[in-house]
């Protein structure tokens, strides 16, 4: 199985360990990722005024590339999955952003919403499948009781994302199972964590991470993951009472392809 494989800039920075432990998770798992030469910035925030079209530019580029490539198009980042999502929505049903987009970039062929956007998670469940991966186990995380952190733009918002249910999410506690864990369902994983927030109000962000971290220990939560960069971020610089890592980390922990830190 191959597909186009975006990354985002903070993959590339920060969130490196998010990036390379997925990659060396997919080749074990048979699933080749390849990604595009000269990708850009996908903008991190989807833009909500319609006629704000260059924001949206760099995110058709990489959609088109998947096209020309007869690939789906798969992504980390829960930032970047939500803009290239949402931008692929717009240029298979939204004539105005399409014809504009298009106009703009002067494509060899128009672009016009074809490409799949997969989020890693679906990767995973949708096109590899959770017995699959349960087979491929070497170091089960057994006993390890984790609480899946979503966040907010990894669902929501639901009607265009479809990934899981926005306000009974299973994907990653399905996950868990498979890799051996027992996933703690808590009342505030799919919460915002005070997002960018943070970079002017610290004391807000600050308390939302408290909030999240207090319920997920008193629903007996031992540690977290996420799939959202930002996330981590927070939780860990604003909260630190639980120790919080990658999904993908903990992945390739059951697969034998790296240590538990």
């Amino acid at each position: 199985m191959t597909f186009r494989y975006y990354p985002g800039c903070t993959l590339k920075t920060k969130a490196r360990k998010l990036d390379e432990t997925a990659r060396r998770c997919a080749a074990a798992l048979g699933a080749e990722l390849v990604e595009p030469a000269d990708w850009q910035c996908c903008g991190a925030v989807y833009p909500m005024a319609k006629d704000e079209i260059a924001p949206k530019l760099s995110a058709v580029r990489a959609l088109a590339d998947a096209k020309a490539q007869g690939q789906e198009l798969v992504t980390l980042c829960a930032a970047c999955h939500n803009v290239l999502k949402r931008t692929n929505l717009d240029m298979a049903n939204d004539e105005h952003t399409r014809d504009a987009a298009n106009r703009y970039l002067q494509l060899p062929e128009a672009y016009s919403g074809e490409t799949t956007v997969l989020h890693y998670l679906e990767l995973l469940r949708d096109r590899i499948g959770w017995d699959a991966i349960r087979a491929k186990v070497t170091h089960p995380l057994t006993g390890r009781k984790i609480g899946a952190y979503y966040g907010c733009l990894l669902l929501r918002p639901a009607r265009e994302m479809q990934m899981d249910d926005a306000e009974n999410p299973t994907i990653i506690e399905d996950f868990l199972r498979a890799i051996g864990a027992e996933p703690v369902v808590y009342a505030m994983r799919n919460e915002c964590c005070g997002a960018y927030v943070t970079m002017e109000d610290r004391a807000a962000a600050k308390a939302r991470v408290e909030a999240i971290l207090q319920n997920a220990q008193a629903c007996g939560c031992e540690e977290l993951t996420t799939a959202c960069p930002l996330c981590l971020y927070n939780l860990r610089e604003n909260g630190g009472a639980l120790k919080v890592t990658y999904f993908t980390e903990l992945l390739a922990q059951a697969l034998g392809l790296e240590a538990a830190e």
